[in-house]
């Protein structure tokens, strides 16, 4: 089947994926190392979902053959992988509703009104939708020198820059701004940190300033923000220090969105498979860390076997005289 558009502005795919973190990236490559047409659909605007939200330059040490690779780069490879079978992606999309025609086919319409129609889907929306918890303070400043994601600390070169949190994802930015910014402020509300305290040293000896026991209490600011007020929880003294631009790292919020409403089997808020990655709905598949089954362990790496898996089966339905196994990658001519 070739990926094209209907007159009823339907479009036509032999894989839709919902995911475009790295097991639906390297899923969009297989299936079309499997001879067949893919459409990926992500909520963000940008390819690599978690990574590319939220920790771009943070080295990954979980891929096999690499000591270490930076997150932006592990994407870029995948993308560029995957874009030799020339994947069609439809990004800032909730996969909102999901049913099926006269020919049992899966019809998945999205929040934005695009509407796909499948011989196969694979879930692979890692946690699902995840928001940021919000700063109480400076909302009014959103996009306009506050932040809840970091990904191109070159952007604040020159900036002084407060980050809020304790968590690994505090000190990650924190670290990862000081060598460009003017001054980096790290505030948490307590004394005690969620970080690896490898972190916190390394943070530390950066030179950053660590304010603990003190909240971000208000932003001040014209156009852009410009200071941040401190205040301290128990005696709630003040003070202001330059804040041209502020990263709040609170921990975010999971939620699988219309998903938890197409009659998948969950379990505490993850998509029940078998070993072929299917799930409970005829021709939907699933792979990554929204999957859940006995023994189960997330990490990109299993991730990436199991996009494989989901997509050499949905293979099989697609065309059941198809082989489960399609050879080797070396026996191919690209």
């Amino acid at each position: 089947m070739s990926q094209l558009t209907d007159d009823t502005g339907v479009l036509a795919t032999d894989v839709l994926i919902i995911g475009a973190g790295p097991a639906g990236l390297y899923g969009a490559y297989y299936a079309g190392f499997r001879g067949l047409t893919v459409t990926v659909m992500d909520v963000l605007p940008q390819l690599g979902g978690q990574i590319s939200a939220m920790y771009p330059e943070k080295p990954i040490f979980d891929i096999a053959g690499f000591l270490s690779v930076r997150g932006r780069d592990l994407v870029d490879g995948l993308v560029a992988q995957a874009e030799s079978y020339s994947p069609r992606y439809l990004l800032g999309h909730r996969a909102a509703e999901l049913a099926y025609d006269a020919d049992g086919l899966p019809v998945v319409r999205s929040d934005q009104g695009a509407t796909v129609r499948a011989r196969a889907v694979v879930v692979t929306g890692g946690v699902g939708t995840f928001t940021p918890r919000p700063l109480p303070a400076g909302e009014e400043f959103l996009g306009r020198g506050l932040d809840y994601f970091v990904p191109d600390p070159s952007v604040h070169a020159d900036r002084d820059v407060v980050v809020v949190g304790g968590g690994d994802s505090a000190f990650d930015w924190a670290a990862l701004l000081a060598p460009v910014a003017r001054s980096v402020t790290l505030v948490h509300r307590t004394a005690r940190f969620r970080a690896h305290a490898a972190s916190v040293e390394k943070v530390r000896t950066l030179g950053v300033e660590i304010v603990t026991d003190c909240e971000v209490s208000r932003l001040i600011g014209t156009d852009r923000a410009e200071r941040a007020e401190i205040r301290h929880r128990v005696t709630k003294e003040t003070r202001l220090v330059p804040a041209g631009a502020v990263v709040a790292a609170l921990g975010f919020l999971a939620d699988l969105g219309p998903l938890q409403h197409w009659g998948l089997d969950l379990q505490a808020r993850k998509i029940t498979v078998d070993t072929r990655m299917a799930t409970n709905l005829p021709r939907v598949f699933a792979a990554g860390d929204i999957t859940d089954y006995p023994g189960k362990v997330r990490l990109i790496s299993v991730g990436f076997g199991e996009a494989a898996t989901a997509v050499n089966n949905a293979a099989t339905v697609i065309d059941p005289e198809a082989a489960l196994f399609p050879g080797h990658s070396t026996e191919k001519e690209h």
